[in-house]
């Protein structure tokens, strides 16, 4: 029979038919989750698991699974893993740190432009039937010429400020380890602390992981020392961010404009969770968001499914 493997969302049929080889492969057909029971049931005597961020691995689903040798991760995240919970199971995990690097610093880019231009206020502007031609309105900020902060000097955010290159702008940068001396001269970066860098950036750029340290961390009082005006983009975890104080900060007009990919739901490290958007947030007209879509380019998902199945592959074939 071999071994029993789960996916728990929709993947490429040529990579399930490579898993197959090595038993039977059940994949969820999507794009709704299992939910944590189906997901129990399903994987109850699998010996392995190809979880996404939809997915909670956590101490009751490793009892409820006994069998299970890998979870193999398809994604770059991994705080809805307990890490703990796998080593103490001897359950190995895995997951996929570069591949979704270039395509999350693309958009949080794109995020930046349609914040700083108001594309999101254009477009409705057009859609809605009112356009007759120019006029001197929807006047907005620009990346040229202004000081782009970026919290966080990682993958992702090492990738961004190397995108900024092409921009004629002043690029900050902040994170717990600095970079190399050389790594940092090579970005054309300037490493502050956070005060500085909330006080001088014009666009502030969140690049940091969902720790215990990074819960909440942009709260009012984050957000109230940054610069009057500035613009807060957020395509890294949507709990790094109180989305009632961002609410509040646009409200009051200090926040120039929010952009966000990534929202406080999605993250099922969170028994607290909310089960939506902040309303006032989804209400207010200085914003853009999108659907979580920092890896969302065909083949890197490709990609990305490929690296977690290859992962399935050498862990049950050793």
């Amino acid at each position: 029979m071999g071994y029993r493997i789960v996916v728990a969302q929709p993947i490429e049929q040529e990579i399930i038919d490579d898993l197959a080889r090595l038993g039977p492969v059940h994949m969820n057909p999507g794009p709704e989750p299992m939910g944590p029971e189906s997901l129990a049931a399903e994987a109850a005597e699998a010996e392995a698991l190809m979880a996404f961020m939809t997915e909670r691995v956590d101490r009751a689903l490793l009892e409820a699974c006994p069998n299970l040798k890998v979870v193999a991760g398809a994604f770059k995240g991994f705080d809805n893993i307990d890490l703990e919970a796998c080593e103490a199971r001897g359950v190995a995990f895995t997951y996929v740190p570069d591949l979704l690097t270039a395509p999350t610093a693309e958009l949080a880019l794109g995020l930046m432009i349609a914040l700083a231009r108001h594309m999101r206020a254009g477009d409705a502007h057009i859609r809605s039937g009112a356009f007759t031609g120019w006029r001197p309105k929807l006047y907005g900020g620009s990346i040229i010429g202004s000081t782009v902060g970026v919290v966080g000097t990682g993958r992702v955010g090492q990738a961004l400020l190397g995108l900024l290159s092409g921009f004629d702008c002043v690029r900050l940068a902040c994170d717990s380890t600095p970079l190399p001396p050389e790594r940092a001269a090579a970005l054309g970066v300037r490493e502050v602390d956070l005060a500085t860098l909330r006080a001088e950036a014009d666009f502030v750029v969140l690049a940091t992981p969902l720790t215990p340290e990074t819960l909440g961390v942009v709260d009012a009082a984050f957000i109230a020392a940054m610069k009057p005006g500035a613009y807060l983009v957020n395509p890294a975890r949507g709990s790094v961010v109180v989305e009632a104080a961002v609410a509040e900060a646009l409200n009051a007009g200090h926040l120039g404009g929010y952009a966000a990919d990534v929202f406080e739901l999605e993250d099922r490290s969170r028994p607290d969770a909310p089960e939506t958007v902040h309303p006032a947030l989804l209400a207010h007209e200085r914003t853009v968001f999108t659907p979580h879509l920092g890896s969302a380019v065909i083949p890197v998902r490709r990609a990305i499914a490929r690296a977690a199945a290859d992962e399935i592959i050498r862990h049950l074939a050793r």
